[in-house]
Protein backbone atom coordinates (compact mmCIF):
# COMPACT_ATOMS: atom_id res chain seq x y z
CA UNK A 1 0.00 0.00 0.00
CA UNK A 2 1.44 3.42 -0.78
CA UNK A 3 0.03 6.58 0.79
CA UNK A 4 1.11 10.24 -0.13
CA UNK A 5 0.99 12.82 2.23
CA UNK A 6 1.97 16.48 1.93
CA UNK A 7 5.51 17.79 2.98
CA UNK A 8 6.90 21.02 2.90
CA UNK A 9 6.33 24.39 1.20
CA UNK A 10 4.08 24.91 -1.90
CA UNK A 11 4.94 27.72 -4.37
CA UNK A 12 2.29 26.99 -6.57
CA UNK A 13 3.47 30.32 -8.99
CA UNK A 14 6.63 28.17 -9.36
CA UNK A 15 5.06 24.83 -9.57
CA UNK A 16 7.84 23.30 -6.75
CA UNK A 17 6.36 21.35 -4.00
CA UNK A 18 7.68 18.22 -2.65
CA UNK A 19 5.93 14.39 -1.86
CA UNK A 20 6.80 12.36 1.16
CA UNK A 21 5.32 8.97 0.25
CA UNK A 22 4.95 5.86 2.51
CA UNK A 23 6.04 2.70 1.17
CA UNK A 24 5.17 -1.31 1.41
CA UNK A 25 3.50 -3.82 3.39
CA UNK A 26 4.80 -6.41 5.24
CA UNK A 27 4.14 -9.36 7.96
CA UNK A 28 0.72 -7.37 8.44
CA UNK A 29 3.04 -4.17 9.53
CA UNK A 30 3.20 -1.24 7.73
CA UNK A 31 6.37 -0.17 7.27
CA UNK A 32 7.46 3.30 6.84
CA UNK A 33 10.07 4.82 4.69
CA UNK A 34 10.10 8.56 3.68
CA UNK A 35 11.13 9.29 0.24
CA UNK A 36 11.88 12.77 -0.74
CA UNK A 37 10.46 13.44 -4.47
CA UNK A 38 11.22 16.66 -6.11
CA UNK A 39 8.94 17.30 -8.92
CA UNK A 40 10.33 20.85 -9.53
CA UNK A 41 11.73 19.66 -13.39
CA UNK A 42 8.09 18.08 -14.35
CA UNK A 43 6.17 20.58 -13.20
CA UNK A 44 7.86 23.57 -14.91
CA UNK A 45 7.79 21.59 -18.09
CA UNK A 46 5.97 22.97 -20.69
CA UNK A 47 5.09 21.10 -24.29
CA UNK A 48 7.06 21.17 -27.10
CA UNK A 49 6.44 21.38 -30.90
CA UNK A 50 7.36 17.76 -30.54
CA UNK A 51 4.87 16.44 -28.04
CA UNK A 52 2.51 17.74 -30.65
CA UNK A 53 3.87 14.96 -33.27
CA UNK A 54 4.00 12.00 -30.69
CA UNK A 55 4.91 11.58 -27.13
CA UNK A 56 5.23 7.42 -27.55
CA UNK A 57 8.69 5.70 -27.41
CA UNK A 58 8.52 4.51 -30.68
CA UNK A 59 7.60 8.52 -32.15
CA UNK A 60 9.95 9.85 -29.71
CA UNK A 61 12.57 7.78 -31.56
CA UNK A 62 11.32 8.31 -35.09
CA UNK A 63 11.44 12.29 -34.19
CA UNK A 64 15.00 11.97 -32.74
CA UNK A 65 16.01 9.98 -35.96
CA UNK A 66 14.40 12.59 -38.30
CA UNK A 67 15.95 15.28 -36.37
CA UNK A 68 19.64 13.72 -36.97
CA UNK A 69 18.74 13.79 -40.71
CA UNK A 70 17.70 16.89 -41.01
CA UNK A 71 21.11 18.17 -39.03
CA UNK A 72 22.78 15.83 -41.58
CA UNK A 73 21.16 17.59 -44.57
CA UNK A 74 22.04 21.13 -43.53
CA UNK A 75 25.45 19.94 -42.97
CA UNK A 76 25.82 19.83 -47.07
CA UNK A 77 24.67 23.50 -47.02
CA UNK A 78 28.91 23.91 -46.83
CA UNK A 79 30.45 27.19 -48.15
CA UNK A 80 34.37 26.85 -47.55
CA UNK A 81 36.34 29.69 -46.47
CA UNK A 82 39.65 30.15 -47.85
CA UNK A 83 40.95 31.64 -44.12
CA UNK A 84 40.07 29.46 -41.84
CA UNK A 85 39.73 25.45 -41.83
CA UNK A 86 35.87 25.29 -40.61
CA UNK A 87 33.13 25.72 -43.31
CA UNK A 88 30.73 27.90 -43.23
CA UNK A 89 26.98 25.26 -42.85
CA UNK A 90 23.99 24.84 -42.34
CA UNK A 91 23.91 22.53 -38.85
CA UNK A 92 24.16 25.52 -36.50
CA UNK A 93 20.36 26.07 -37.87
CA UNK A 94 19.29 22.52 -37.96
CA UNK A 95 20.93 21.83 -33.98
CA UNK A 96 18.86 24.91 -32.66
CA UNK A 97 15.97 24.04 -34.53
CA UNK A 98 15.89 20.53 -33.48
CA UNK A 99 16.63 20.88 -29.84
CA UNK A 100 14.03 23.37 -29.39
CA UNK A 101 11.34 21.47 -31.52
CA UNK A 102 12.08 18.05 -29.71
CA UNK A 103 12.84 19.52 -26.14
CA UNK A 104 15.72 18.97 -24.07
CA UNK A 105 16.09 15.02 -23.87
CA UNK A 106 15.30 14.23 -27.35
CA UNK A 107 17.52 17.12 -28.55
CA UNK A 108 20.52 15.72 -27.10
CA UNK A 109 20.02 12.44 -28.28
CA UNK A 110 19.57 14.10 -31.84
CA UNK A 111 22.50 15.41 -31.87
CA UNK A 112 24.18 12.71 -29.99
CA UNK A 113 23.06 10.38 -33.16
CA UNK A 114 24.14 12.94 -35.31
CA UNK A 115 27.46 12.60 -34.03
CA UNK A 116 27.87 9.58 -33.11
CA UNK A 117 26.62 8.16 -36.97
CA UNK A 118 29.08 10.67 -37.95
CA UNK A 119 32.28 9.18 -36.33
CA UNK A 120 30.97 5.27 -37.17
CA UNK A 121 31.58 7.03 -40.83
CA UNK A 122 28.01 8.00 -42.24
CA UNK A 123 29.19 10.94 -44.21
CA UNK A 124 27.29 13.59 -43.32
CA UNK A 125 29.39 15.96 -41.44
CA UNK A 126 30.17 19.11 -43.00
CA UNK A 127 30.87 18.95 -47.08
CA UNK A 128 30.12 14.89 -46.87
CA UNK A 129 33.24 14.47 -43.96
CA UNK A 130 32.87 11.80 -41.38
CA UNK A 131 34.89 10.27 -38.15
CA UNK A 132 36.23 13.00 -35.41
CA UNK A 133 39.90 13.68 -36.47
CA UNK A 134 38.46 16.71 -37.57
CA UNK A 135 39.65 20.44 -37.18
CA UNK A 136 35.42 21.91 -37.02
CA UNK A 137 34.38 17.93 -34.60
CA UNK A 138 34.84 20.54 -31.42
CA UNK A 139 31.36 22.31 -33.02
CA UNK A 140 30.06 18.64 -33.40
CA UNK A 141 30.47 18.13 -29.60
CA UNK A 142 29.19 21.36 -28.61
CA UNK A 143 25.95 20.09 -30.46
CA UNK A 144 24.88 17.85 -27.56
CA UNK A 145 25.33 20.80 -24.70
CA UNK A 146 23.68 23.41 -27.23
CA UNK A 147 21.12 21.01 -27.60
CA UNK A 148 20.28 20.95 -23.59
CA UNK A 149 20.85 24.57 -23.28
CA UNK A 150 18.02 25.29 -26.39
CA UNK A 151 15.58 22.25 -25.51
CA UNK A 152 15.78 22.78 -21.92
CA UNK A 153 14.98 26.49 -22.25
CA UNK A 154 12.05 25.67 -24.77
CA UNK A 155 10.18 23.11 -22.07
CA UNK A 156 10.29 26.54 -19.96
CA UNK A 157 8.36 28.53 -22.96
CA UNK A 158 11.21 29.91 -24.32
CA UNK A 159 10.71 29.41 -27.83
CA UNK A 160 7.06 30.61 -28.23
CA UNK A 161 8.08 34.34 -28.13
CA UNK A 162 10.89 35.97 -30.66
CA UNK A 163 12.58 37.61 -27.62
CA UNK A 164 13.17 35.20 -25.06
CA UNK A 165 13.75 32.80 -28.16
CA UNK A 166 16.39 34.66 -29.47
CA UNK A 167 18.13 34.12 -25.96
CA UNK A 168 17.66 30.87 -25.99
CA UNK A 169 19.18 30.76 -29.54
CA UNK A 170 22.31 32.70 -28.59
CA UNK A 171 23.18 31.05 -25.78
CA UNK A 172 23.17 27.70 -27.00
CA UNK A 173 25.48 28.69 -30.21
CA UNK A 174 27.63 30.50 -27.87
CA UNK A 175 28.32 27.02 -26.31
CA UNK A 176 28.91 25.95 -29.76
CA UNK A 177 31.38 28.23 -30.61
CA UNK A 178 33.31 27.68 -27.36
CA UNK A 179 33.46 24.00 -27.85
CA UNK A 180 34.77 24.52 -31.66
CA UNK A 181 36.63 26.90 -30.58
CA UNK A 182 38.68 25.06 -27.18
CA UNK A 183 39.06 21.98 -29.93
CA UNK A 184 40.44 23.70 -33.01
CA UNK A 185 42.86 25.59 -30.56
CA UNK A 186 43.84 21.73 -29.64
CA UNK A 187 44.16 20.58 -33.15
CA UNK A 188 45.69 22.96 -34.75
CA UNK A 189 48.09 23.66 -32.01
CA UNK A 190 47.63 27.39 -32.02
CA UNK A 191 46.95 29.92 -29.70
CA UNK A 192 43.10 30.50 -28.07
CA UNK A 193 43.17 33.98 -29.02
CA UNK A 194 44.21 32.55 -32.43
CA UNK A 195 41.57 29.64 -32.76
CA UNK A 196 38.68 32.36 -31.87
CA UNK A 197 40.27 34.44 -35.62
CA UNK A 198 39.68 31.23 -37.00
CA UNK A 199 36.74 29.72 -35.63
CA UNK A 200 34.61 32.65 -33.84
CA UNK A 201 35.25 35.70 -36.09
CA UNK A 202 34.62 34.26 -39.59
CA UNK A 203 31.41 33.18 -38.45
CA UNK A 204 29.45 35.92 -36.48
CA UNK A 205 27.79 37.44 -39.42
CA UNK A 206 26.08 33.78 -40.66
CA UNK A 207 25.37 32.72 -36.78
CA UNK A 208 23.44 35.92 -36.47
CA UNK A 209 21.45 34.90 -39.22
CA UNK A 210 20.93 32.06 -38.20
CA UNK A 211 19.71 32.14 -34.87
CA UNK A 212 17.39 35.16 -36.13
CA UNK A 213 16.07 32.28 -38.45
CA UNK A 214 15.65 30.32 -35.29
CA UNK A 215 14.01 32.88 -33.49
CA UNK A 216 11.69 33.97 -35.85
CA UNK A 217 10.54 30.17 -37.08
CA UNK A 218 9.77 28.66 -33.48
CA UNK A 219 7.42 31.74 -32.59
CA UNK A 220 6.09 31.55 -35.64
CA UNK A 221 5.36 27.72 -35.59
CA UNK A 222 3.87 28.19 -32.08
CA UNK A 223 1.31 31.23 -33.36
CA UNK A 224 0.48 28.52 -36.24
CA UNK A 225 -0.59 25.63 -33.80
CA UNK A 226 -2.48 28.18 -31.74
CA UNK A 227 -4.21 29.16 -34.72
CA UNK A 228 -5.07 25.50 -35.97
CA UNK A 229 -5.92 24.47 -32.79
CA UNK A 230 -7.64 27.36 -30.73
CA UNK A 231 -4.88 27.26 -28.00
CA UNK A 232 -3.92 30.37 -26.27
Amino acid sequence: MIRCLRSGSCDRRRGHFLWRASVWQHDERTIVRSVIVSSTAYASRRVVLGDLVSTSAVGSAALVVSGAALIGVLAQVAIPLPFTPVPLTGQTLGVLLVAAALGRLRGIAATSLYGLAGIAGVPWFAGGGSGWAIASFGYIIGFVAAAAIAGGLAERGWDRRPLRALSAMVLANAVILACGTLWLAGALQVSIWRAIELGVVPFIIGDLVKIMLAAGLLPSAWWLVNRVTGRR
